[in-house]
Formats: C-alpha cells, sequence, structure tokens
C-alpha cells in the first residue's frame, strides 16, 4: 500500500478497544532538539504518529481526510495528532524545554 513502518500505539489504561496501527511514512532524522543552556527542566516527549501528521498537514499541505487515509485513520484521529503536537511544540518553545522524538 505505502512505505515505510507501522508503529505500534498502546491504549492509556485498561478499559477501551486497542488503538488502530498507523503508518509512518519514515523515521524523522533528528531524535531530539534541546535548547542551550538546558535548565533542568522536564522534556516534551512527540510521538512519532504526531510527527506524521504534521509533516502530512504542514509540509504536504493534505487535507485531514486525505492525511487520515495516508495514515490509515480517522480524519478526527488525524486532527487530534496534530493539536497535540501543536501544543507540545508550543510549549516546548514557550518554556524552554527540551522535545524529545520517540
Amino acid at each position: 500500500m505505502f512505505g515505510g513502518c507501522w508503529k505500534k500505539r498502546h491504549r492509556c489504561g485498561k478499559v477501551g478497544r486497542l488503538p488502530k496501527p498507523v503508518m509512518i511514512s519514515s523515521q524523522p532524522i533528528a531524535k531530539r532538539f534541546y535548547p542551550i543552556p538546558n535548565e533542568g527542566k522536564e522534556p516534551i516527549y512527540l510521538d512519532l504518529t504526531e510527527i506524521e501528521a504534521l509533516r502530512l498537514i504542514e509540509l504536504e499541505k493534505l487535507s485531514f481526510e486525505e492525511a487520515g487515509l495516508r495514515m490509515g485513520i480517522s480524519r478526527n484521529t488525524v486532527w487530534r495528532f496534530i493539536e497535540s503536537a501543536r501544543e507540545k511544540i508550543a510549549k516546548a518553545i514557550i518554556e524552554g524545554r527540551e522535545i524529545i522524538i520517540c
């Protein structure tokens, strides 16, 4: 179908259905970004699914529906990934926190 690897996710807690696998086209080149000097603040963790959603929406300028088709998930799930990633990135920039991609 599409090149790349599948990102295995886990549910948070014991209740609820297991999440669908999400298609990731490629691994990011960088694994972390950190401000200088790092003041010992807790890092912000970005998931590969959030990075992939950002790449498709912001860089490739796809719609949420098209990005969802590429990732094998619904457009609402893509929207949640984008909102989460944007919030985390903004928090890291404003508070000077390290960003770790996992």
